[in-house]
């Protein structure tokens, strides 16, 4: 009896499974087979498949700075989110201070707000101050949100981390800077790996700050919505699974990278 309920319990585990993947995917795989139509608007069954709007869209002088913004953006807010993120992690997770609980609310607030929200209140603030809107403008609205969502991955290793192993290193003769060389960056490494990987991912698909805040400095995912409004070209489902391949490429090439470096440091 309980061989078969276990065999039942699979049985509905593996459906649910199925369609969660099926809910999530299919619409990716539309805009494949979509952008690998020749016929302009997308027809199901695909009549003739063609790859012209694949090499019209790598051919697009519009595209290449679509992309260029678009990776100019998500580098910087992985870079300096990572930075903030990590310090700002150690803060609020391995030290007692005044405020720091009020620090810690304050710092996680703008995950709360909807995006949409955010970005016109940035760009009220920026109007104000007399910025102009630009890619660069969008990299410090990018931040405002990201910056707390890398904190709280980084901080889950934090809280993790065994402290008494740099107090054991300042014990053997080590230096501040050797102890964060050699202990404290390696063991929360894998923190602030996955917390770049957020970063630049949160960054790159990222729409309503960048509609708000990028001004007529396009990304990708603005030139996506600027022509499904109109202007529809295939090019949007081609750029639309482009930039899907892209994400799980990294996705792999960050995985692969992580189990290499993790084999190379066991010991043999």
């Amino acid at each position: 009896m309980l061989d078969q309920a276990q065999r039942r319990n699979n049985f509905f585990v593996r459906c649910w499974v199925a369609f969660v993947l099926l809910a999530i995917y299919l619409p990716i795989a539309c805009s494949a087979l979509a952008s690998l139509s020749k016929s302009r608007y997308f027809v199901f069954p695909v009549r003739t498949f063609s790859t012209e709007w694949w090499g019209k869209t790598l051919a697009s002088v519009e595209v290449h700075t679509l992309v260029s913004n678009s990776i100019n953006i998500a580098l910087l807010v992985t870079v300096i989110s990572v930075t903030l993120a990590f310090f700002g992690a150690l803060a609020f997770a391995r030290f007692e201070w005044k405020g720091r609980k009020l620090y810690q609310k304050l710092l996680l607030l703008p995950i709360f707000f909807p995006q949409a929200v955010l970005g016109l209140a940035l760009l009220l603030w920026m109007n104000t101050l007399g910025l102009m809107p630009s890619w660069k403008t969008a990299v410090l609205a990018h931040l405002v949100w990201i910056v707390p969502v890398v904190t709280l991955v980084i901080a889950i290793k934090v809280y993790s981390y065994d402290a008494t192993l740099e107090d054991a290193a300042a014990d053997l003769g080590a230096s501040r800077w050797q102890i964060f060389r050699e202990i404290t960056l390696p063991l929360l490494w894998p923190g602030i790996w996955s917390g770049g990987l957020f970063a630049f991912l949160l960054s790159w698909g990222n729409f309503p700050l960048s509609l708000y805040t990028a001004g007529a400095d396009s990304t990708v995912p603005k030139w996506l919505y600027s022509k499904m409004v109109a202007g529809y070209t295939p090019m949007v489902p081609a750029l639309g699974t482009m930039s899907t391949l892209g994400a799980i490429a990294i996705l792999l090439l960050v995985g692969t990278l992580a189990l290499t470096l993790r084999r190379l440091r066991q010991p043999r």
